[in-house]
């Protein structure tokens, strides 16, 4: 009974550990195994696997790690750790029954593995008795070590990827070159090094290989961190050096952990024939594991640069340039007239780089509307778009409501769509183009039910907008709210629901969009169809961020182009990126089409967690840029920021929008700021005397307040919406601007808004047929590229 002692209290521990959280959590995204509360869906599989797939993984784990690498608090740590990502990753694959995905997903669980592991293993120590702590045969180290090293290029799944990973942060990743992929080996075999040499000393055989190589995983990610910081600015007024490095952490650890068993494997089989060879030279003699291994120190070293260059040489040949051209060969099958993703740029198809910068609008949103009496949106008429114009905007984020859309299931509202249809004949007469946002904010317009017990840490909550009543399945969980609208326990089971398709609601989404696509496929203002704002993340993050989000834009997408639309399709990283700034985002290749738009939420500084809770930035405003071009880059697309803003104090908000314009220059972006009106009924603006909003509502009469003109000051500069060959540099405030770019051959396409009422004095190089001409609120510079490098200035 003694033996079972350790094992006994570990799991004791485990199992209480997990129960205490899950009745303290309101939510259940924050405890190993969560209980949101409502009704338990036995019929459906995916509900299932954190009770009958992850539980008991984790269980079983936990008591072999107690077993067998007990008698010490880090290696029942590490043990513990192993336990909880085997456990998520199993759980992943029961839902989705993708190895590489759930493989990665394993990382997800590192915020809770740590703390968690840390109590384990100190009750299990504490009260497991008396430690004998026994030094063991080191036994052979280098084929483990190297198996460790080979495996990763070729294995590499999703792993390091995304906003983390800065170009010369070395990664084991094929696309990322020779040199990345055998610097990461060498990195990875010397942490392996290392760390099994000291684990394998206190766990034997199998278990502490694998233990060991989970060491050498976290090293590796700590190591890229260090990196990180040299290379990827460091902290730069923000926390994003500690979270780069927790991303590293959790990669090298899901990695080691999925992974880990291959390089146990080859230990194990080392072992075997290193004691064969042993008894073959000796009988009679006991042989203690230094004496048998290779002696040389060189012997390693040459190892690891063999098994580094052989690795990169292998797996590095990636065709990464077939893509390209498909690319550029999709691009080039868009009808004229329409706007399209070419490469990182959105062109128009004449040799024009096109910038698209305005403002999102939200007057044909179906929001909740708190108070009878004061309206929740405000009239949509041709004035809005005539006042967009007057201040340069060529573009328009409009949202629209599913619930509006499709009030009953496969039926569109004529009526709805008659108002979509007026504002896109509205804007394309003042020169705007238009993306269709299919608006949604904490799943619907669904307020907590009367009567409604809220858990201790949730909160009654107002509805918001987004699906119809049809399309949401809460299961009875409460809808309260905890932290924000975005976390909420009947939310957060919709769309789950959404996600694995119960019912057929994606499918009847997925329809809709065809239907809808098929309304403007001939219509080139409409520059593109954003598939949903700022997806919630359900219940399972990642596999519902990034593997489920992509396999829904995917069948999105397809139903789009069935219908005959050819317009850009823009994709939204799941409402994490507006919340922390950076996000996993869909699995690379999601889609095979090319016409798509990488569009996060730049919100740095705004409503990003780190704002609410008083901390530091996790992402500095300008730093958001770089992350959110990296992740472009992966894909291989085109980036613009669907929404921006929401600085909250004047002060606050006039040296924010300074700092985001002069960003959003430099990086030669469009985007769309955060709101051009908003009504004092609107759930988002907490009926104050004021709307918030460039053109703010006065409350009290229901008419316009004065407008926010230290913003529009910032939003109405100078820029480029149309520009010969490709833009080089941009700078721009107020009416002075200063741009550069180059064209291969002679084309006439400069087109550049200039506020003001004066005429401006505008120096031109390599320009023709130069002309100014006037129009509300400022003025239109075109002009021709003669070829070659050109630049244009006033100021």
């Amino acid at each position: 009974m003694r033996r079972f002692r350790r094992p006994i209290i570990a799991v004791a521990t485990a199992s209480v550990l997990v129960l205490i959280q899950a009745i303290l959590d309101p939510t259940g995204l924050l405890a190993l195994v969560g209980w949101p509360g409502g009704t338990l869906q036995w019929q459906l599989g995916w509900p299932l696997a954190p009770y009958l797939v992850f539980l008991p993984v984790l269980l079983g784990v936990v008591w072999w790690a107690a077993a067998r690498a007990g008698e010490r608090f880090w290696t029942m740590f590490a043990g513990v750790v192993l336990a909880v990502l085997l456990a998520q990753a199993a759980a992943c694959f029961a839902m989705t029954t993708d190895a590489a995905l759930s493989a990665w997903a394993a990382g997800y669980v590192t915020a809770k593995a740590l703390p968690a592991a840390s109590i384990i293993a100190a009750v299990t120590r504490w009260a497991g008795g008396r430690s004998t702590r026994p030094v063991f045969d080191r036994g052979a180290v280098w084929p483990a070590v190297v198996a460790f090293g080979v495996i990763a290029p070729l294995a590499a799944g999703s792993w390091w990827t995304g906003a983390a990973y800065a170009d010369l942060i070395p990664s084991a990743r094929p696309e990322r070159g020779f040199l990345s992929v055998a610097v990461a080996v060498v990195l990875m075999i010397a942490s392996a090094w290392v760390c099994l040499r000291w684990m394998r000393r206190r766990v034997p055989g199998f278990l502490g290989t694998w233990l060991g190589i989970l060491a050498a995983g976290a090293l590796f990610g700590l190591l890229q961190s260090a990196i990180g910081v040299v290379v990827d600015d460091g902290f730069r007024g923000d926390l994003w050096p500690l979270m780069a490095a927790y991303v590293h952490l959790a990669d090298g650890l899901s990695f080691a952990a999925c992974l880990g068993w291959v390089a146990a494997l080859a230990a194990l089989v080392a072992d075997r024939l290193r004691e064969r060879r042993a008894v073959a030279r000796t009988t009679d003699a006991d042989t203690d594991a230094d004496a048998i291994e290779p002696a040389p120190a060189r012997r390693p070293v040459a190892v690891t640069v063999v098994a580094a260059v052989a690795a990169a040489l292998v797996v590095t040949p990636v065709a990464v340039a077939a893509g390209a051209d498909d690319a550029a060969a999709e691009a080039a099958s868009v009808p004229a007239g329409f706007l399209r993703a070419d490469g990182d740029r959105i062109t128009d198809g004449e040799g024009h780089d096109v910038l698209l910068r305005g403002a999102n609008v939200n007057q044909l949103v179906d929001f909740y509307q708190p108070q009878d009496d004061v309206p929740a949106t405000r009239p949509l008429t041709e004035a809005d778009f005539e006042g967009m114009a007057s201040y340069g905007f060529n573009a328009v984020r409009l949202g629209i409501s599913w619930s509006a859309l499709e009030p009953e299931d496969g039926e569109l509202d004529a009526a709805y769509l008659a108002k979509i249809d007026d504002a896109v004949a509205w804007a394309e007469a003042n020169g705007i183009r238009t993306v269709i946002d299919l608006h949604q904010d904490g799943w619907s317009n669904a307020p907590t039910a009367p009567g409604t017990e809220c858990r201790p840490g949730t909160d009654p909550m107002w509805g918001y907008d987004g699906a119809p009543g049809w399309a949401t399945i809460f299961d009875g969980t409460p809808r309260c709210a905890f932290t924000g609208r975005d976390i909420s326990p009947a939310g957060d089971r919709a769309f789950e629901h959404f996600w694995f398709d119960t019912e057929g609601v994606q499918t009847a989404l997925v329809r809709t969009w065809g239907e809808l696509a098929a309304r403007y496929a001939d219509e080139p203002a409409v520059a593109g169809f954003d598939l949903m704002n700022e997806p919630g993340f359900g219940q399972t993050a990642p596999v519902t961020t990034s593997l489920l989000l992509g396999r829904y834009y995917d069948r999105a997408i397809d139903a789009i182009r069935e219908a005959g639309a050819p317009q850009i399709v823009f994709v939204e990283p799941s409402i994490l990126w507006s919340g922390l700034g950076f996000d996993s985002g869909p699995s690379l290749g999601f889609t095979d089409d090319a016409n798509i738009v990488f569009s996060p939420h730049l919100y740095a500084e705004s409503i990003t967690m780190d704002r609410s809770l008083g901390i530091p930035s996790i992402v500095s405003m300008e730093r958001q840029f770089d992350l959110a071009r990296r992740v472009a880059d992966e894909y291989g697309i085109p980036l613009w920021s669907g929404e921006y803003g929401y600085w909250g104090e004047p002060e606050d908000v006039n040296a924010r929008m300074k700092r985001y314009a002069d960003a959003e220059d430099a990086h030669l972006l469009g985007s769309a700021y955060w709101v051009w009106k908003q009504a004092c009924g609107d759930p988002q603006n907490g009926i104050g005397p004021i709307g918030l909003a460039l053109v703010p509502q006065d409350c009290a009469t229901g008419e316009d307040a004065p407008g926010n003109e230290v913003l529009l000051g910032e939003l109405s500069r100078a820029y480029p919406r149309a520009a010969p060959g490709a833009l080089g540099s941009l700078e721009a405030d107020g009416a002075r601007f200063a741009l550069a770019g180059a064209v291969d051959e002679p084309t006439c396409g400069l087109d550049v808004w200039i506020p003001g009422a004066a005429e401006p004095d505008v120096q031109t190089e390599g320009l023709t047929k130069v002309r100014l001409e006037a129009q509300d609120g400022g003025w239109t510079m075109t002009a021709c590229a003669e070829g070659g490098d050109y630049s244009a200035s006033a100021g």
